[in-house]
């Protein structure tokens, strides 16, 4: 055996010592161990034993939080509780009465909760649906919306959560890949939804409209749409046990749709165990208990709020206080009413939260702990101190992906860690990459280069059989493998690329640098370039047009701009702002507009070429020529030097 593997073997037995001693609170002996074991290490090891020694207290914690969550799940299969409508119904069981959802002045019990998924269950069952059928749901948050897609669980019928900003032909697009036989919709998407029944013959499915009041007319412009509402006062609340036993983890349960790297709209694929694992991961290592009340005012159609917020109670028991569209001057005081100790976030609204002004509630509150992903390092502190917040649980993770971790240690900035004695095992690396084709760069072998600590690069996480670093991928294959890169570190392994640069520190603390590719996240939302570039193409009659996303200063995330080129000068941005109004969500819609006169460069595999441009950004300097505009709700507006400044300066909310 090698001096270095033998190191290495040393090192990680001293660690695993030490981390025993101390969680059994003999924090003492635990230094003495480790400093006596490894007395005889080369002086090079010693750089690598003092960060270990450092963070023991962090990865102790991690790890035995680790530990308990894998335990747990690992025990409620052997036992048969392998979905979540086995561990619901045992929560239940044990506390009916107990408040589950707390939404505007409603409550809804644990019982309450089980009886209207089975209502909603037993109905579809008797309309045909079978396992393996998919409906779509599209509809704003609220307690039926988890009710509805855990009742069509429990019959194995698949449910899509679909966006509902979507318009057009995103929207049409995101039903027709789920490939949905059936959708229920809330009364505020029914235009929506009626727009693509009179714009387009393609769409042939059951509609079932909910308006969750029994004295509201269905009265649907789609006049084949039924009112689930009325239908359900008649159905039994009994429970479907046969269906519920016939359940597995292998069973596909959503199709959560991101945006991806590249394209339209893609339906990933959440089987029973992938959100087991992403529901379970903050009840067990963040810390949320049944006497928690959770607020999340994330949208129930993402992952965030809708798998990881709602397992707070469908697998942790606890109570969820749910709002349909967050407020950044309701957030606290919805917290202060309904007593809320745990609160969910994405960068976005911690920034809209300070812009708030100061009031009383700002630290009436009880919240104890804040969990999500975004907020952004240079307001972190300031966030913190405002709104005492004792600890910030700052995420990482996508939908589909496998690669995983959380900041559990209140560490500005960082995105998550991984224990230092962890890290031989836990299958996360950072790639070097060419910052112009984002693809990564290979050495002599042709195999993958590694990030040294400090050098950003792309996170990719290696795919294997194990539930927890498997990759399930979307509905679409094609778009499954696009999301994988082959031959890696070695002949025949396969990673999941997870399109994000990071940044890793000596500690293994991670830090988020930018996206790769195509999309920009913007109002906490993926913005997909090439979608918008569709839509704007499709308006100004398939002119030459090109979306990005440029930095604002002061601001999570990047704005869009779109570059048209306008060689007649006929563009019409009355028509333009009507026709991205309506095709696009406001999140997607370009912030700012750049009117080219002369055409545009082409790479030599005539592609238009976009890193230009985007260094370019709004810059009067660099766009000498041009004419900018910027956005102003209802109309594109020419950008003066005074908006311009304003900008820079931060005063001028986008």
């Amino acid at each position: 055996m090698s001096k270095t593997i033998q190191n290495n073997v040393i090192i990680l037995l001293t660690v695993a010592i030490s981390i025993f001693m101390f969680t059994n609170q003999k924090r003492y002996m635990s230094c003495v161990v480790t400093l006596l074991i490894t007395g005889y290490l080369t002086f090079a090891n010693w750089n690598i034993l003092i960060r270990i020694i450092k963070t023991i207290p962090r990865d102790a914690k991690i790890i035995k939080g680790f530990i308990t969550y894998y335990t747990k799940i690992k025990i409620l299969n052997l036992l048969g509780y392998d979905t979540f409508a086995k561990i619901f119904k045992t929560l239940v069981t044990k506390h009916p009465n107990k408040i589950a959802f707390i939404h505007e002045d409603s409550s809804w019990t644990y019982q309450k909760v089980e009886d209207y998924s089975n209502q909603i269950a037993n109905y579809f069952k008797h309309r045909g649906y079978k396992r393996g059928d998919t409906v779509s749901l599209l509809m704003e948050s609220c307690p039926e919306y988890v009710c509805i897609w855990l009742g069509l669980s429990k019959i194995g019928v698949v449910v899509a959560l679909t966006n509902n900003n979507l318009r057009a032909d995103t929207l049409l697009h995101s039903i027709k890949i789920s490939k949905c036989t059936g959708i229920i919709i809330g009364k505020e998407q029914e235009k929506a939804l009626a727009d693509l029944y009179t714009e387009t013959n393609e769409i042939q499915m059951e509609v079932y409209m909910m308006t969750r009041r029994l004295d509201d007319e269905c009265n649907s412009i789609i006049k084949t749409a039924v009112s689930l509402d009325k239908e359900l006062v008649s159905m039994s609340s009994e429970s479907p046990e046969e269906d519920i036993r016939r359940g597995s983890c292998t069973d596909e349960m959503l199709y959560i749709y991101t945006s991806g790297t590249t394209g339209l709209p893609k339906a990933a694929i959440m089987t029973q165990s992938r959100a087991m694992l992403i529901g379970m991961g903050p009840i067990y290592v963040a810390g949320i208990y049944e006497h928690d009340i959770v607020y999340t005012p994330l949208p129930l159609y993402h992952t965030a709020g809708g798998v990881l917020g709602v397992s707070s109670v469908l697998l942790g028991g606890s109570t969820c206080v749910i709002r349909s569209k967050f407020s950044a001057s309701k957030y606290w005081t919805d917290c202060i009413k309904h007593k809320c100790t745990v609160a969910q976030y994405i960068g976005e609204m911690c920034r809209y939260c300070l812009a708030a002004p100061a009031s009383d509630s700002d630290k009436c509150h009880q919240v104890r702990m804040i969990l999500g992903n975004g907020l952004r390092p240079q307001i972190w502190e300031e966030f913190v101190k405002r709104f005492n917040i004792k600890q910030v649980v700052e995420f990482y993770g996508a939908t589909e992906g496998n690669a995983n971790m959380m900041n559990i240690a209140n560490k500005v900035g960082s995105i998550g860690f991984i224990p230092l004695i962890a890290q031989p095992f836990y299958p996360l690396n950072l790639l070097r990459i060419d910052p112009i084709t984002n693809e990564p760069i290979r050495g002599k072998d042709n195999l993958c280069i590694k990030c040294k600590v400090g050098e950003p690069g792309l996170l990719v996480s290696k795919i294997r059989k194990s539930t927890l670093n498997s990759f399930t991928g979307y509905v679409e294959k094609s778009a499954t493998e696009k999301k994988m890169i082959r031959d890696v570190f070695q002949k025949g392994d396969c990673v999941f690329n997870s399109g994000d640069v990071l940044i890793r520190d000596e500690y293994n603390f991670f830090y988020f640098k930018d996206r790769t590719g195509d999309t920009f996240r913007w109002k906490g939302e993926n913005v997909s370039t090439t979608e918008v570039e569709a839509a704007i193409s499709n308006i100004i009659k398939q002119q030459d047009c090109i979306v990005y996303g440029v930095e604002v200063p002061n601001t999570e995330g990047k704005a869009g701009m779109a570059a048209i080129v306008d060689q007649t000068g006929e563009l019409d941005l009355d028509k333009l702002i009507i026709g991205i109004n309506k095709s696009l969500p406001v999140y997607a819609r370009p912030i700012f507009l750049r009117i080219i006169k002369t055409s545009i460069s082409l790479t030599g595999t005539f592609k238009l070429k976009k890193t230009d441009l985007q260094n370019d950004s709004y810059d009067f300097q660099k766009t000498a020529g041009d004419s900018l505009y910027i956005n102003d709700g209802n109309k594109y507006v020419p950008l003066t030097q005074e908006l311009y400044d304003q900008i820079l300066k931060g005063t001028r909310r986008l």
